[in-house]
């Protein structure tokens, strides 16, 4: 039997204000509930059905805490416009041009599905039109432009700019208020364009700024992942599958309880799944234990999640968004997994 299909119901996981009482206390002077981080993967937000689907996690959520959003590019969506910069240095503008209209088409047709109010319709339109001017105006219209890693930060940020304002639609279509907020003005990094490096102390002192008086108000941030910028600002990324990375760095801005990442697999595992029927879902880990598990080559979190969490005793969740009835599996401190275990988790 599958080691999934002996995962208990836990419904109530889905309240992180219970998570960790040991914590809690020092992140309630802000906003008088306690904070989660929702990071969803770019899987969890291909098509409309599924940004509906994870806009609901976060509203179920939304009634004993306040939430925060990071989100990736849909699914297939960057590596679309990372060909687009090559196909830019050839110079086939006619092809790097469908490609780019193919990505807004992928969106604009998603919102259709969202079945909006007219008004709510012709105000995200706008703005995914404003966003796809913007894509298009780096397709010049004749000649060729060098395939800098510049560039290609500044292609594949459309896809994270992109989902986020389809998100907060999503959002608002459940009934939150919610607003998209680009991750490049206040994530400030080095200008090692494709692998830059985040200067925390200062990415958190400004994006407290931004992220707190939100939060304080009860409207939901939906975060970009991947991008920065530098200090002069010009677009960076922080690297490929580094959107983890980015939700742990939001969750550590706004001092968040918890960091949910969403994703489709139920967890972590003692081995790949899909390759022996010997693995078997781990439950909870320690910092170090999981840890220990990407060191020796399996895929559980981008290598600076843990040392991000460990630094203000986060828990961090890793579940399926597509079985939100799985448990999944929890990261935390010793200490923490401990009350928890004894009951102190409500």
């Amino acid at each position: 039997m599958s080691p999934e299909r002996v995962q208990e119901e836990l419904p109530g996981e889905l309240c992180p204000a219970a998570q960790l009482p040991v914590t809690l206390e020092k992140r309630l002077e802000t906003t008088g509930r306690p904070i989660a981080a929702f990071k969803f993967g770019g899987t969890s937000l291909l098509g409309a059905d599924r940004m509906l689907h994870a806009a609901n996690l976060v509203r179920d959520a939304f009634r004993c805490s306040n939430v925060v959003v990071v989100v990736s590019a849909m699914k297939g969506v960057t590596d679309r416009l990372l060909s687009i910069a090559q196909l830019l240095a050839e110079g086939k503008l006619t092809r790097a041009r469908n490609h780019a209209e193919s990505v807004l088409d992928l969106h604009f047709c998603a919102l259709e599905e969202f079945g909006l109010s007219q008004e709510d319709d012709d105000r995200v339109r706008r703005a995914l039109q404003l966003l796809g001017g913007d894509l298009l105006h780096e397709i010049p219209a004749r000649g060729s432009i060098a395939a800098t890693p510049e560039l290609a930060d500044r292609l594949g940020s459309f896809g994270e700019r992109l989902s986020a304002r389809l998100f907060a639609a999503a959002l608002q279509k459940t009934g939150l208020s919610a607003v998209p907020v680009v991750s490049s003005d206040f994530v400030l990094t080095c200008d090692t364009f494709r692998d830059a490096k985040p200067q925390l102390e200062q990415t958190r002192q400004l994006g407290r700024d931004v992220l707190l008086p939100l939060l304080e108000a009860g409207v939901v941030p939906v975060v970009t992942g991947f991008i920065g910028a530098t200090p002069d600002g010009r677009i960076t990324t922080l690297g490929r599958n580094s959107s983890d990375y980015s939700g742990a760095i939001i969750a550590h801005v706004v001092e968040a309880v918890e960091l949910v990442i969403w994703t489709d697999v139920d967890g972590v595992y003692t081995s790949n799944p899909n390759e022996s029927s010997e693995a078997r879902l781990l439950h909870d880990l320690s910092y170090d234990e999981a840890h220990a598990l990407a060191a020796g080559g399996a895929k559980v979190l981008h290598p600076h999640v843990l040392p991000l969490a460990a630094e203000t005793e986060m828990t961090v969740w890793i579940r399926n968004t597509f079985r939100p009835h799985v448990r999944g599996t929890r990261i935390g401190s010793p200490a923490a997994l401990a009350v928890a275990e004894c009951g102190g988790a409500a």
